[in-house]
């Protein structure tokens, strides 16, 4: 079992001191960085500062499909690769507010078979989104992506671990990254319903406690069954979310 927690670049400082948190959790073994168009630091020069602030944790960039050039050899490649890093997440990305980065509309299966082909050692990882669409869609796109050569998925969050264990049925072997995090009031709680259309179980509360108790359930679901897991920690303490738990 690997477990990675995402951290946003906001910016040089806050990068350093969401690393220096995540660094105090022994049990964490990689970074998931975000690349966040409203944000000047992009997610594989966050990586490269990880990597270079602390060398045993694993860096996984996203990589937003829609912005790469297919024709030619993606640039920060190899640089990624001189610094230690063999894994992306393969995203598809929002559009962008303004056209400050330019968007190519590559679509990430070819992106995916670009990546695997120009670096045939890389992980190269791709989303699922258990809500946006029926399981069948979702199942078929992701089935799509493995095609194309993904070497797993990182998912969107989960809030059961039942439901977890539906999708692990309908990807059996396939190495996931069972996606958490941390919802902590109501006004959150509606912009996932709203927005990500996520599922919430009967008794979830937006307390730290009830996300507590569900991430060391699903440490243990990801331990039974040789998973993975990653944690999204928004607007809370990591160390106070879990900081026992993976101290």
């Amino acid at each position: 079992m690997r477990i990675a927690v995402e951290v946003v670049p906001r910016s040089e400082e806050s990068l350093a001191a969401q690393l220096a948190d995540v660094g105090r959790l022994r049990r964490v073994d990689a970074v998931n960085v975000p690349d966040l168009t409203q944000f000047e630091l992009k997610g594989w020069e966050a990586a490269l500062r990880l990597r270079a602030s602390h060398p045993h944790l694993a860096a996984v960039p996203h990589v937003r499909a829609m912005e790469v050039e297919l024709h030619r050899p993606w640039t920060p490649g190899a640089k990624l690769a001189a610094a230690g890093v063999n894994e992306v997440l393969v995203v598809a990305g929002d559009p962008p507010a303004t056209m400050a980065r330019p968007i190519t509309g590559a679509h990430p299966t070819d992106v995916i078979r670009a990546f695997k082909a120009a670096h045939p050692g890389w992980r190269v990882y791709a989303a699922l989104d258990p809500y946006r669409s029926g399981f069948s869609q979702e199942l078929e796109y992701a089935v799509r992506k493995l095609e194309a050569g993904a070497d797993g998925f990182f998912t969107q969050p989960f809030f059961d671990t039942r439901l977890m264990g539906v999708w692990r049925e309908l990807l059996p072997g396939v190495p996931v990254y069972w996606g958490l995090t941390s919802v902590t009031s109501k006004r959150a709680m509606n912009y996932w319903l709203t927005r990500n259309r996520a599922v919430f179980p009967a008794g979830f509360e937006t307390t730290m406690a009830w996300h507590t108790r569900f991430a060391a359930e699903a440490i243990e679901f990801a331990a039974r069954h040789d998973a993975n897991l990653y944690f999204m920690p928004i607007n809370v303490d990591i160390g106070a979310w879990l900081g026992e738990l993976l101290a």
